[in-house]
């Protein structure tokens, strides 16, 4: 017999007669806590020996077995199979179990609330925990410390004060495990003030007590005060550990300290922490957002042990950062380790994949995704979605859609933005729809994808359903969501609600200031577009290259070519931004509308890159106008070099021969054309009528009220000639007679939706077109006198900009 058995043995004899005279025990029983805890009853407690010895190596149904047919079971031997369950997340079986007990005790009771906490399930947790109350069993500090600190639903705060009342009823409110679950409980339900106030209350403090205050003040932002709080645990004498590192260094990412992060670092590495792999994890994230990549990686070749974690940290700031190679390269190295591969940063990568719209590493990311079994969890399911939706591949995103455990407004917002930006505007709209329908609420990226298709189809009567939409949803004051307001109802020809909204946001950062600089701009206000831009700078925020790109736009339109080159050469000298080549192309289009083509030219052989097919596109346009076909030709040929599927230059080209009368050469363009398979895109334009999208092409005679148009066009022909109205014909560049071109002018496609619109709508009200290419300048001409005889405003947004007619007049002042 062992000896400490013998002892045992020998203490019991002791006993027998002064305390239990009735004891009688053979040498041969074992005598030990489990079965003084099984009632003394050796087979009961050899069973249960069994049974634990199942459980431990996973063996359920092994352990069920035995434990029916032992006949002598007691609350040990049912709360070890509950307890078995609940570890292998077999609730249900636990609970039959747990309800065919005749006597629980509070272990009982724990087990099964430990185990509704684990599966998330805080609700019926606190429901057993009431039922346990109600059938008079009396919680222990295991009892309450295990509720609490398995609860982490902010909306359970209210059952935790409950469960805090109790704590106090039952004098365990000085007990520190108890107190310590209490105040993670609450800052966990973002109830600071009640974690401050037990903190203070608390009799004795440890570590985890100031742990879970300093992570609770840096998850709610209170950053200052997480690190006021370190100091004083330091005061104390307390000993960090790691969570109290990771904590500080999250406040560290708040404050955006770089500083405060290298001291923590000193600390980490003299208190000897800089071997735990979590603290150098949460090092690692501190270098990696804050723009320290190189930092970062010199930290992750130093850390003396890596994990899952180490890696998907490293690659997500690369991939943060735009350095792509540095992320894939990592990545395969972490195929080559022993960690957890349901864990890989398959999101992070299908991210990269879909912002490069690389479907085929996006297919090859989704295989092992599958292979892993880590395309079922939620985050890697979103960015699934993401990227197949980005690169046109609608069918496989919505079949994933479909098939998501929980739709939530990330997947909704990532289809709705991809129809969004591939000009599947309608579509989606009707996702839009079914979203609001769902219940899933809209976030500000939501509203920022459905309000740029709203302007898009310049739709305003629902671009101001979506304005109140917001304002019910909340999301007026965030400033990313006015600042698509605005853009929206720039985009849509309104340019005063535009500059409403913009008065009316609570906030204002770069995004709202350039976008009311953009809605100056794209309308046409030279003069309000600079205006806004030095305020901005006035108000203390520096412009940056799309604030610059709408001011040298704005000069394009007015003609303003000393200002665009103040402007222009001021990004360099006075701000140290480096021009992109949109700046350059809108200098380019800025001199060449002024037929300035020398310095344009100069300006392209000085830049840093190649010309590329927006800057030829503006220089053979302002050919066109200033009629010069040497220039033109040379413009055209190096378009046609770059093997273009766009018809615009060729029918420029076309264009520019046909005002000079050189009808051969029109030919061979058109030949060229059909040589390479390229179409022109048919001019069609659209107006909302009543809530109903409208749309006309050129001479288009399929629209039911075609006669009513065509009599108004004619009714508008006569009164525009009595105004002094006379076609030109030269827009038309066909070889006809001149009466078939003035009659195919009236019938464009801006001026049906125009005639269209006086008919359908009040007297005086104003008039919104949309063209998807550029007016010619006759329809220019023809709408200043229709807007003076109707005595309407009407609003034509083409392929260039917005131009608002009104009593005769355009806003562009004719230059365009």
């Amino acid at each position: 017999m062992k000896p400490y058995r013998a002892n045992a043995f020998q203490k019991l004899n002791s006993l027998r007669g002064s305390q239990s005279p009735k004891l009688h025990l053979d040498v041969e029983n074992v005598v030990d806590a489990r079965i003084i805890k099984t009632g003394f009853n050796p087979n009961t407690c050899r069973s249960n020996f069994q049974v634990e010895h199942f459980l431990k190596r996973g063996e359920l149904s092994q352990a069920r077995r035995l434990f029916e047919q032992m006949p002598n079971r007691n609350t040990v031997s049912t709360n070890m199979m509950i307890s078995g369950y609940v570890k292998s997340g077999n609730l249900s079986d636990a609970r039959v179990l747990f309800d065919r007990m005749a006597e629980r005790t509070a272990v009982t009771w724990t087990i099964l609330i430990g185990g509704f906490l684990q599966c998330g399930q805080f609700s019926e947790a606190f429901k057993l925990f009431a039922e346990m109350r109600r059938c008079g069993t009396e919680p222990d500090h295991v009892t309450f410390a295990t509720l609490l600190s398995g609860c982490n639903d902010p909306e359970m705060v209210n059952q935790v004060i409950q469960v805090h009342a109790h704590v106090i009823k039952f004098g365990y409110d000085s007990t520190l495990i108890v107190c310590n679950s209490l105040v993670d409980s609450y800052c966990k339900s973002h109830r600071l003030d009640l974690a401050c106030w037990l903190f203070k209350e608390m009799p004795i403090r440890d570590s985890v007590t100031f742990n879970s205050m300093i992570t609770g003040y840096s998850k709610e932002g209170f950053n200052e005060e997480a690190i006021d709080l370190f100091l004083d645990m330091q005061i104390s004498g307390l000993k960090p550990s790691d969570f109290t590192f990771a904590a500080i260094l999250s406040a560290g990412i708040g404050l955006d300290d770089m500083g405060l992060g290298q001291q923590v670092h000193c600390f980490v590495i003299k208190t000897n922490f800089v071997w735990n792999v979590f603290v150098g994890n949460a090092l690692l994230d501190f270098y990696s957002k804050h723009d320290c990549v190189v930092d970062a990686r010199k930290h992750f070749d130093e850390m003396p042990e890596l994990d899952g974690v180490s890696y998907n940290v490293i690659i997500s700031g690369y991939a943060w950062y735009g350095q792509h190679k540095e992320s894939l390269n990592l990545f395969r190295e972490l195929q080559f380790t022993r960690f957890d591969r349901r864990q890989f940063p398959f999101a992070t990568i299908l991210s990269m994949a879909a912002n490069e719209l690389d479907f085929e590493m996006g297919r090859q990311i989704h295989s092992q995704a599958i292979v892993t079994t880590a395309d079922s969890e939620i985050l890697v399911g979103n960015s699934l979605v993401d990227m197949y939706a980005k690169c046109g591949r609608f069918e496989e995103a919505e079949r994933i859609f479909a098939n998501l455990a929980h739709r939530s407004t990330v997947p909704w917002t990532a289809m709705i933005s991809a129809y969004v930006k591939k000009g599947l505007h309608e579509e989606g709209m009707e996702l839009f729809n079914k979203m609001h329908r769902a219940n899933v609420s809209a976030d500000q990226a939501t509203f920022a994808s459905i309000l740029r298709a709203s302007a898009n189809l310049a739709s305003l009567s629902l671009g101001k359903q979506l304005h109140s939409f917001i304002i019910r949803s909340g999301f007026m004051s965030n400033v990313f969501s006015g600042s698509a307001l605005l853009d929206m109802y720039a985009k849509c020809g309104s340019i005063k609600d535009a500059i409403q909204t913009f008065h009316e946001m609570p906030d204002r950062n770069i995004v709202s200031w350039n976008a009311l600089i953009s809605a100056y701009a794209q309308n046409g206000e030279g003069e309000g577009t600079i205006k806004s831009f030095e305020e901005m700078v006035q108000s203390g925020l520096r412009p940056d290259s799309v604030s610059f790109l709408s001011v040298l736009s704005a000069c394009s339109h007015r003609g303003l070519v000393e200002k665009g080159l103040k402007y222009f050469n001021s990004m360099t000298q006075i701000y140290k931004l480096d021009p992109k080549k949109e700046h350059y192309a809108s200098m380019v289009d800025i001199l060449c509308r002024r037929g300035r083509f020398d310095e344009a030219e100069k300006l392209m052989a000085q830049m840093p890159f190649e010309p590329d097919e927006i800057m030829w596109s503006s220089v053979l346009n302002s050919c066109r106008i200033h009629k010069n076909q040497e220039l033109a030709k040379k413009a055209a040929d190096q378009l046609f070099n770059m093997q273009l599927r766009d018809a615009a230059p060729y029918v420029n080209m076309s264009n520019i021969y046909a005002a000079a009368g050189q009808w051969d050469s029109v030919g061979k363009v058109k030949k060229a054309m059909r040589d390479r398979g390229i179409k022109k895109v048919p001019a069609y334009s659209w107006v909302e009528i009543k809530h109903k999208i409208h749309v006309f092409s050129a001479n288009d005679k399929s629209h039911l009220q075609m006669e009513e148009i065509a009599r108004k066009i004619e009714m508008l022909a006569g009164q525009m000639e009595e105004e002094g109205y006379r076609p030109d014909t030269s827009c038309t560049l066909h070889n006809l007679d001149e009466d078939i071109k003035a009659e195919s002018l009236k019938y464009h496609s801006e001026r049906l939706a125009i005639a269209f619109a006086l008919i359908s709508t009040p007297e005086g009200s104003p008039i919104l077109v949309m063209k998807n290419l550029r007016t010619c300048t006759d329809c220019h001409a023809a709408i200043k006198v229709i807007s003076k005889i109707v005595g309407r405003e009407i609003t034509v947004r083409d392929s260039s900009r917005f131009h608002h007619f009104r009593d005769g007049f355009c806003s562009c002042g004719d230059y365009w």
